[in-house]
């Protein structure tokens, strides 16, 4: 009788041992690949997911501003109507202006809502009054971690002109950022004498406001400061305001009925567009003609 060898068992379970760690590693470099291809899913999925998010809600992010270097320009008119002239020396500070009017995405994603009567999230938002327009400021101050400017109501709104917040343009302020500012070139409308390829307006807006920043801007990268829509300002609205106007950073007191509103719309003609014009309406009015853009203290 034949005997085996007695450590047949031991051998076999050697060679079985040697076997599986020869398997496992020709499936490490396998496993490691696998593990690299999902990290590199999950990353992609998480770059596409917040790329999503964000174009979601572009406008989220806090307006752009234009720095207007301060300077002294001629304001007022002697060519048009009584309450532009007389034309005289006006002195204003630095400040910081919205390059475009204050779009319907933007009025939403601070108010809540929007009551626009022509809906679009690039258009201009309208149909705001003048407390409309100060609530707005405030709300996006408070949203962008700024100081708010507005306090009171009613009639009795003050404004702290030290807070770093938005609030809305002085009268001279507008008109000399409309001009061009220091870098001015005397147009009649802001940004050229061609209206047409600076403003909407009654011949071209298809009797419809358009949305901000499709026209050319005036010489310090401003938009629609002429036409799509009126532009509340602080100041209350003075016919013969003009004639006493303060030479330095005026503000305009007035009669305490109308607040002011400047550069024309969509539905005016080329007289209304005019950087010098100036209207007044009750702060309580909502138009669709009537629209916001913001300012910062420097």
């Amino acid at each position: 009788m034949l005997e085996g060898p007695v450590n047949q068992p031991e051998l076999v379970q050697e060679k079985t041992t040697h076997i599986s760690e020869n398997i496992d590693r020709a499936k490490r470099p396998k496993l490691k690949l696998g593990i690299a291809l999902i990290l590199f899913v999950v990353v992609v999925t998480v770059v596409w997911i917040n790329m999503k998010l964000k174009n979601a809600n572009p406008e989220s992010a806090k307006p752009e501003m234009i720095y207007v270097a301060g300077g002294t320009f001629m304001m007022g008119s002697n060519d048009g109507e009584a309450n532009e002239k007389p034309v005289h020396k006006v002195t204003v500070s630095s400040f910081y202006i919205g390059k475009r009017e204050v779009t319907q995405r933007e009025w939403q994603d601070v108010m809540g809502s929007n009551s626009s009567y022509f809906k679009g999230d690039d258009l201009p938002v309208e149909l705001v009054s003048w407390y409309d327009a100060v609530d707005y400021c405030n709300k996006r101050s408070i949203k962008d971690g700024l100081t708010p400017c507005y306090s009171g109501s009613g009639s009795s709104i003050s404004c702290n002109w030290n807070a770093n917040g938005y609030r809305l343009p002085t009268e001279a302020e507008w008109e000399y950022a409309a001009r061009g500012g220091n870098k001015s070139k005397g147009y009649k409308y802001s940004g050229s004498d061609d209206l047409g390829s600076v403003a909407w307006f009654k011949s071209n807006s298809g009797d419809t406001t358009q949305s901000v920043g499709t026209k050319q801007p005036n010489e310090l990268g401003i938009y629609d400061m002429s036409g799509n829509v009126w532009e509340w300002c602080w100041d209350w609205f003075d016919e013969g305001y003009y004639s006493r106007s303060q030479s330095s950073d005026p503000i305009e007191v007035g009669s305490k009925l109308y607040r002011v509103v400047r550069g024309g719309s969509w539905f005016h003609n080329p007289a209304d567009l005019r950087v010098w014009i100036r209207y007044g309406n009750y702060p309580s009015s909502r138009f669709s003609r009537f629209g916001v853009r913001l300012v910062r203290a420097k």
